[in-house]
Parts: C-alpha cells; sequence; structure tokens
C-alpha cells in the first residue's frame, strides 16, 4: 500500500497569550501579574492526502488553515501529535524534505522587491542546487505554463497584483516540488487572473503528479481543482469528504428557477419564495419534495423554461460553519 503524501494525526497548536482588561490601571497590573490563557489554534485535527491528491482546505478566518500549512510546511512546531509530509517530519526541516514541499502564500512576498524576478529565481537554483540545465528547462516550461513573457526581467515593484503573483508561483516552483501548500494564492486578482492561476495549477498537478493542499475563499478555486474538501473551524475538524458529497449533507434544499409570464402567480404553495424578477421566480425547495414540485409547476402554470440546481457552494460551507457539531464525514 503506498503511503500517504501528507499524514496528520492528533495535531494541536496551542499559543499562550496574555489577556487583561483595557485601562491604564490594568496595564500596571500587568506588569506586576500578567494573566495568561491558552488559545488552541489547532485542535487536534487528523487526516491523509495521497500522492497526486489536490484537496481543498476551508474554514472562516481565524479556523486554523494558515497555522496547519506552516506545521506541515515546517514553519512551526506543533504543541502536540503527529505530523509527516512524504515520510519526513516536517519540524526537523531537513533538506530532503524541504526540497520536495513548496509553500505559498498570496499575501507575502518571497521575491526581492527591486530587482528583476528571474535575480531571484537565480538565487533559489542556488538555494535549491538545481542543476543549471534542469532550471533552464523548469524555467522555460513555467514561462510557457504562466504566460511570463517578459515580466521576469522588470523589477517586482513595477509587476501589478496579478503579474507578481504569477512571477511568485513560478519562483516557489522551480525546483518541482511534489507538495504544495497553497495559501490563497488567487487572493486580490481579478477574475480572469484567477482562472489562469487554477488552469495552472490543475496543469502542474498534471504534469508532475504533485499532491496539492489548498485554502482559498474564492470557492470557485476549489470546485474547479479539488474533488475532495477538508473543513476546520475554531481549530477543529467539521468535514472530510468529497465536494459533492459536503454539498448533499449540509444543504436541505434545491433551487428551483421558473420562467413563466404568470409571475404575479402565487408561488408559496410550491416552496419559499426567493425572488422574483422579470418573469423569473427562484424558489427554495427541500430535496425530497424537488421532483414532485417541477412536475406539479409544470402541469399547473405556463412555464416557458424551468432549472433545478444546487446551491452555491458559499451558502453550504456557510450552513458547515453554523453547524459547531457538526462530525467528520
Amino acid at each position: 500500500m503506498t503511503s500517504p503524501a501528507v499524514m496528520v494525526k492528533q495535531l494541536r497548536k496551542t499559543y499562550r497569550v496574555p489577556e487583561r482588561e483595557a485601562g491604564l490601571a490594568a496595564a500596571f497590573r500587568s506588569l506586576i501579574s500578567r494573566k495568561m490563557k491558552d488559545v488552541r489554534a489547532v485542535d487536534e485535527i487528523g487526516f491523509e492526502i495521497g500522492q497526486g491528491e489536490m484537496v481543498g482546505f476551508l474554514g472562516p478566518n481565524g479556523a486554523g488553515k494558515t497555522t496547519t500549512l506552516k506545521m506541515l510546511a515546517g514553519l512551526l512546531y506543533p504543541t502536540s501529535g503527529e505530523a509527516a509530509v512524504l515520510g519526513h517530519k516536517p519540524s526537523r526541516r531537513e533538506r530532503p524534505f524541504l526540497s520536495q514541499i513548496t509553500l505559498v502564500m498570496g499575501q507575502r512576498n518571497q521575491l526581492v522587491w527591486d530587482i528583476p524576478a528571474v535575480d531571484s529565481y537565480e538565487l533559489n537554483r542556488a538555494i535549491y542546487r538545481i542543476p543549471r540545465d534542469v532550471y533552464r528547462k523548469t524555467l522555460d516550461e513555467l514561462v510557457d505554463l504562466l504566460d511570463l513573457g517578459s515580466l521576469i526581467q522588470k523589477p517586482v515593484r513595477n509587476l501589478s497584483l496579478g503579474e507578481r503573483m504569477k512571477c511568485e508561483i513560478a519562483g516557489a516552483l522551480l525546483h518541482r516540488p511534489r507538495v504544495l501548500f497553497l495559501d490563497e494564492p488567487t487572493i486580490g486578482l481579478d477574475v480572469t487572473m484567477q482562472r489562469r492561476i487554477r488552469t495552472f495549477i490543475g496543469e502542474y498537478n498534471r504534469r508532475y503528479d504533485a499532491t496539492v493542499l489548498l485554502t482559498s475563499h474564492y470557492m470557485a478555486d476549489v470546485e474547479a481543482l479539488c474533488q475532495r474538501v477538508i473543513v476546520i473551524h475554531h481549530g477543529k475538524l467539521l468535514f472530510d469528504g468529497d465536494l459533492s458529497a459536503l454539498v448533499e449533507r449540509f444543504s436541505p434544499y434545491k433551487t428551483i428557477t421558473v420562467e413563466t409570464e404568470q409571475d404575479q402567480a402565487d408561488f408559496s404553495s410550491y416552496g419559499e419564495v426567493v425572488s422574483r424578477e422579470d418573469g423569473h421566480v427562484t424558489l427554495h425547495v427541500p430535496k425530497a419534495d424537488t421532483a414532485a414540485v417541477t412536475g406539479r409547476l409544470l402541469s399547473n402554470l405556463p412555464i416557458a423554461d424551468i432549472k433545478v440546481e444546487d446551491p452555491p457552494i458559499e451558502g453550504v460551507i456557510e450552513q458547515v460553519f453554523a453547524q459547531p457539531n457538526a462530525v467528520q464525514a
């Protein structure tokens, strides 16, 4: 049996932080006797990810996603539990481990601001000891896949956000890592650039059989790239399974949109009326009743068109966060 690329078992990260009331008197008291409390950023989560798998890692701000990625990349030492990436213990930060992983954070820069990106790439080549012929071939592939063209010859400070993000990703992949930890790689980018980055990540996964753990607040990223999602909230694991299973489990309704000339008709008996505009009426209907309601609509009203859909994934994720007692799939 093939070992998982990423293994996490009862992983926990606890921070000990000071706390005090507001005001000058409280500030003076804290100098003499400081009150501390423990904050669990990650609370005994566990999962495995196979080689070549792309997994969405979801949760609201403060859920523990970035903390988990930093532990898996070896930047933070876990308080307790186990983590292994490609058979290595991340916190040891051994060269064989570091040469096979990368961490891309959409809000952090790795390229030197005042010099062309290609000069930073040369530094990475030296750090990772990449043979020059391999480096040249990989760089040419990345330039082609990301459509970098002459961008890498410009000082990083002169690039737009989208151009800089593409150059950042290329720099993080020069050593052809087998495991990619991607923390909001498309944050702040326009729709066109988001799509281009997603296409590139998917192609890199197919070309190199790379394992990808992706966090993103843009559900389009997750839907386009990941069949499986892991959801955490307040540091705890809420769900681990197929994206389709997440929708099935946490969304109790389907959306029916009808186009009719009788848009003033009473639709309340068919389901919850969400909106009505220009002859289009949108209903929320319990999943079990969808077929029956659709049949009644077609029989009782002059329907020009009808569409039945699952709710947007954003709404499903909100349902998950609203159920703190949700358990792993």
